[in-house]
């Protein structure tokens, strides 16, 4: 939930979150900052790297509703480090497996469409929820350029090709 809740509130992609540690979270100061990327490759090698881009590298502000959430998340991560003999520590993965590896692409995607089949929707991927995410903020007035900083767009203009959609009578303004 919370995975996919950070996911709908920042429009980050999944690669961007699944490597996300607890020191790129700025809970007083409401921001997640994008500073690595995790995604598998074709045999199978877990890779975590900096951003493709200087504009994939980027901090994002949170919502407060999403800061709350995250923040109950951390009392409940620190309790369980603690019930474990350990501590949290500001380099752990915010989405960890059990044994404090980073949660897999293929493990977060199935998780998404069992819940999608579950509530009995389809064609839905998580993917959408970034899709979602800009959609809502430029119907909401938001101005491109933040929507395309927010998601890490290399220009205003990427931005506007793929959600020129959303912003009929853009022209006319």
């Amino acid at each position: 939930y919370v995975f996919f809740s950070t996911l709908l509130y920042t429009g980050s992609r999944r690669g961007e979150l699944l490597p996300l540690r607890w020191r790129n979270l700025d809970l007083a100061a409401g921001s997640l900052s994008v500073v690595e990327t995790a995604y598998k490759l074709a045999h199978g090698e877990y890779v975590i790297k900096e951003p493709k881009t200087p504009h994939s590298r980027r901090t994002v502000s949170l919502p407060m509703s999403l800061v709350n959430l995250l923040r109950a998340y951390r009392a409940d991560q620190e309790l369980l480090a603690v019930q474990l003999g350990g501590t949290l520590k500001e380099d752990d993965f915010v989405f960890k497996q059990p044994d404090g590896s980073p949660l897999t692409p293929n493990a977060v995607t199935l998780a998404f469409r069992r819940i999608i089949r579950k509530a009995g929707l389809t064609h839905i991927r998580v993917h959408d929820l970034r899709h979602t995410h800009a959609t809502l903020m430029l119907k909401a007035g938001v101005h491109p350029k933040i929507v395309s900083e927010r998601l890490g767009h290399a220009s205003i203009g990427i931005t506007l090709d793929t959600y020129s959609h959303v912003l009929p009578g853009l022209q006319e303004a």
